[in-house]
């Protein structure tokens, strides 16, 4: 049987703002680079394109922390799934 890799996963919540979370990220796939373990990362919203480019190429998932089922409307504060994809 096969054993699944254990995941380590970290939601960021409200913390750090665009250039921090790119710096963390480059850190995380630098650290975290071939130890056995599985990694996703959730930054904020307003960082995910930028750490998107910054886990290019890296075994390290991204992850969103919201999601909204409708793909638009009037739904403040809410992220679509059109708008993560």
């Amino acid at each position: 049987m096969n054993q699944r890799l254990p995941l380590v996963a970290g939601n960021w919540k409200m913390h750090q703002t665009i250039p921090e979370a790119k710096a963390l990220a480059g850190a995380i796939v630098k650290g975290l680079a071939n130890q056995g373990v599985e990694v996703m990362i959730a930054p904020p919203f307003t960082a995910l394109a930028q750490v998107a480019e910054v886990l290019a190429g890296w075994p390290v998932a991204l992850g969103a922390q919201n999601l909204y089922p409708a793909d638009q409307g009037a739904f403040t504060g809410e992220i679509s799934p059109v708008m993560l994809k």
